[in-house]
């Protein structure tokens, strides 16, 4: 009997030896489950989620193609930006953080740290000055295509759209070689965003009432037709 319980008693202390074994290897694994959480890198933010394509292509096709006017009296003091959006935080701030990854600001909202992706080149930038802030639709395009007449408010609206998805942080000299050319004159290169692009194009100036000339519509058309 006392060989039987010391047999027990040695099988006994092997299991408690593999279940402290086991309950330390879980612990790990739910341990490392629980940093590649904290680690995990944030999901790339982006300007709010335009129409679908299929509403874009619906827009398009009751719309009649108009000249463009003239670019005469216009200037970008017309659109007053960038407005304040809560404390010390302008527009372009708050699109900085919207659309960048882990950006860390000082006192005055400026980033001083982060990343940001852009769109239109595929390009990632560590430096908030390597970024602008593009005015989807060109505040230039916007003068020709009916912003001329409005009221000083409705321009700055425009100029400081977040609700629409007319502010987006890109490349700084990818939206200089933008400049004011609407779709039938410059896309992003990144083919791949063609479509989203189209589709925010379409969805700012119908909601903003402005108008498109041929050259914008046919090539917006296209671009919709392959989405």
């Amino acid at each position: 009997m006392a060989l039987i319980s010391t047999r027990r008693s040695a099988v006994s202390a092997v299991y408690a030896r593999r279940v402290g074994r086991l309950g330390v290897l879980a612990s790990a694994v739910a341990l490392a489950s629980l940093t590649s959480l904290v680690n995990a890198p944030a999901a790339l933010a982006s300007p709010p989620t335009p129409i679908s394509a299929a509403a874009a292509r619906s827009y398009l096709a009751g719309v009649t193609p108009t000249a463009e006017g003239s670019l005469s009296g216009y200037s970008r003091t017309l659109f007053p930006h960038w407005s304040t959006v809560s404390g010390t935080c302008n527009t372009r701030e708050t699109v900085l953080k919207r659309d960048g990854v882990n950006v860390v600001t000082d006192s005055s909202c400026a980033a001083t740290s982060g990343s940001w992706y852009s769109e239109y080149d595929g390009a990632t930038w560590t430096a908030a000055s390597d970024v602008d802030i593009d005015h989807l639709v060109p505040l230039a395009e916007a003068w020709r295509s009916g912003a001329s007449s409005w009221t000083t408010a409705r321009r700055q609206q425009l100029a400081n759209d977040l609700t629409r998805p007319q502010l987006i942080a890109v490349t700084d000299n990818v939206n200089q070689a933008k400049g004011d050319l609407d779709p039938g004159k410059w896309l992003p290169s990144r083919t791949s965003y063609r479509c989203t692009y189209a589709r925010m194009w379409v969805q700012v100036k119908q909601y903003y009432g402005l108008t498109m000339d041929s050259g914008e519509k046919t090539a917006l058309v296209n671009i919709l037709n392959g989405c």
